[in-house]
């Protein structure tokens, strides 16, 4: 019983979902970036060990942030692994090394392009709780920058970091507005903390507006694509909807926090989604 509670802890501890989705970024980034199908062939074995760093980086990283995390999450999540007692502090840092590990072993079969983001990448996830978290604004910006710049990883992977630029782009507003959100979800344990999240140093509604305002921005460039030409209309079909739904999130987010970056969350996803049958269409028949 003891074992399957400390493997369930393990899977909770590398948030599971979130590494998974975070590899199908990078393959979506080295989708969106190939210039066509053919290259994308001819690229598989950079593009799977991109997959893998990429997965095994955000395990390692969601581990060290619960190890750092971990008298917080007494307050704001007792329910995660290390407070619930599913896993030791000591276990998952030796958990998030042997992920690392294999993060820098996939970075190996990368480009060189590639192997510098992961390189930038692996030093902010290690900094990030104990450097940047509770810095107003700062923090958010480094997650941000993390989740987007999987789409520029798997660009890189088939030599192409241009062609997932606006893509890295719309992703990390959109986790900056979604973090905003999370903070603002979990201003008692960081208070208790003394860390200075955005909420706590300029108050919940405004920090939540900033959200708001970084999200419509990001909503208003996802008509790039479509007006520069690369994408065509089947872009604006599935982009418009995700448009949507995160614009809602951003607002619900006053009446409800952990609604709104649920929903924002989805709505990222489907923003990659409208990328994939942007590129689909083009590779397949010209834009349409």
């Amino acid at each position: 019983m003891q074992l399957g509670e400390t493997a369930r802890g393990l899977v909770d501890l590398s948030r599971a979902g979130n590494a998974v989705a975070a590899g199908v970024l990078t393959a979506t980034g080295a989708f969106v970036a190939s210039p066509s199908l053919t290259h994308l062939g001819t690229q598989w074995l950079p593009v799977v060990a991109a997959v893998v760093a990429t997965l095994s980086a955000t395990g390692a990283g969601n581990a060290i942030n619960d190890y750092f995390d971990r008298d917080i999450d007494r307050i704001n999540r007792p329910d995660r692994p290390i407070p619930r007692g599913a896993v030791s502090p000591r276990g998952t840092l030796a958990f998030s090394a042997v992920l690392f590990g294999l993060a820098v072993v996939g970075t190996l079969l990368v480009p060189r392009p590639a192997q510098l983001i992961a390189v930038v990448n692996l030093l902010a996830l290690v900094a990030y709780t104990k450097l940047f978290k509770g810095l107003p604004g700062v923090g958010n910006l480094v997650v941000g920058y993390l989740t987007g710049s999987t789409f520029l990883f798997g660009g890189a992977a088939v030599g192409n970091i241009s062609g997932a630029v606006v893509l890295f782009l719309l992703a990390g507003v959109a986790t900056v507005t979604r973090e905003i959100v999370k903070d603002v979800e979990d201003v008692a344990g960081d208070r208790e903390e003394g860390l200075r999240t955005l909420p706590i140093a300029v108050g919940e509604r405004p920090a939540l507006w900033v959200g708001v305002a970084i999200m419509t921005a990001a909503v208003l460039a996802s008509a790039y694509p479509f007006l520069a030409g690369a994408f065509g209309v089947a872009y604006l079909l599935v982009v418009i909807p995700a448009d949507l739904v995160m614009l809602g999130a951003s607002v619900a987010a006053f009446r409800d926090p952990g609604l709104g970056q649920r929903r924002l969350k989805h709505g990222m996803y489907l923003a990659a989604v409208a990328f994939v049958v942007g590129r689909s269409a083009a590779l397949l028949g010209g834009v349409a």
